[in-house]
């Protein structure tokens, strides 16, 4: 089974090392076993890096990850000397030693979007105002859970597409009522199959899904404070038949209702 976003919510990262860098034509980096994650982002020019003795040529919009451990080495190319913005940084938590799941060479996946965000963090980083560690953690944070989130489309954030932030926002105001796929459709103007189709497209799950995500995510919440009963829960969130809301949750978190309760009472318990 694929791992989620979900299993690298408690990672706490914290940058050691950053760097604007801008090549010259003979620089290198030494063969050298590390002991810290390098992820860097290439915005121009060309390189040759070595992982464990693979080879992998960048070029502009790739990003590279290297967990710790790996023997790295890196050359640009003299007449295309690369820029790159490079981090080093360790996991505080859970352990340094966990390997992020990230390709090694993400081709095109330096968006603009992230470009922006690693252009925010070197303006703090740079700037080193009272408290600029604490906004660079943050802001580091932010960038890593955009990378980590492409590879889990329910952690995706909502798309550009007016029409489906639209149906998104609707799903999260109207998540206890019943949500009926024609009327979203005439909402924004499209026929059922076409929006369906269309959100499938752009979020890389199903509208069903993602509906029923968003009533299990408020269940959840509910079922944490230890003040509502499972079929009261189910009610209040949306499902009709309390049988297909345990299941429905269950697929979704994978554990039972029932196992939310249980640690709801636990953490109560302790807190006495």
């Amino acid at each position: 089974m694929a791992e989620t976003i979900e299993s690298y919510e408690n990672v706490v990262p914290e940058v050691v090392y950053f760097v604007d860098r801008r090549c010259f034509p003979d620089w290198e980096i030494a063969e050298q076993r590390i002991d810290f994650h390098d992820l860097t982002f290439v915005v121009g020019g060309m390189s040759d890096y070595y992982v464990d003795g693979e080879k992998h040529t960048l070029q502009a919009g790739d990003v590279i990850y290297i967990p710790p451990g790996c023997v790295r080495r890196a050359r640009t190319y003299r007449d295309r000397p690369m820029r790159s913005y490079a981090f080093n940084f360790v996991v505080l938590h859970p352990a340094n030693n966990v390997r992020l799941p990230l390709p090694t060479v993400g081709k095109g996946r330096a968006t603009p979007e992230l470009l922006r965000q690693v252009r925010d963090f070197l303006q703090v980083w740079v700037g080193r105002r009272p408290g600029y560690r604490m906004q660079a953690r943050g802001l580091f944070h932010l960038l890593l859970y955009r990378l980590l989130s492409e590879a889990d489309p329910a952690a995706r954030l909502p798309p550009d597409d007016w029409r489906i932030a639209r149906v998104m926002q609707y799903v999260l105001d109207h998540y206890a009522e019943p949500v009926d796929l024609k009327t979203l459709a005439d909402m924004v103007g499209l026929h059922p199959v076409c929006l369906s189709a269309l959100f499938r497209q752009k979020t890389r799950m199903t509208l069903t899904h993602y509906v029923a995500s968003v009533r299990v995510g408020h269940a959840e919440m509910m079922l944490s404070t230890g003040e509502f009963r499972v079929r009261e829960v189910a009610e209040r969130c949306g499902f009709q038949d309390v049988s297909y809301f345990c299941k429905t949750f269950k697929a979704i978190k994978g554990y039972p209702p029932s196992q939310a309760v249980a640690r709801a009472k636990a953490n109560f318990h302790e807190s006495l």
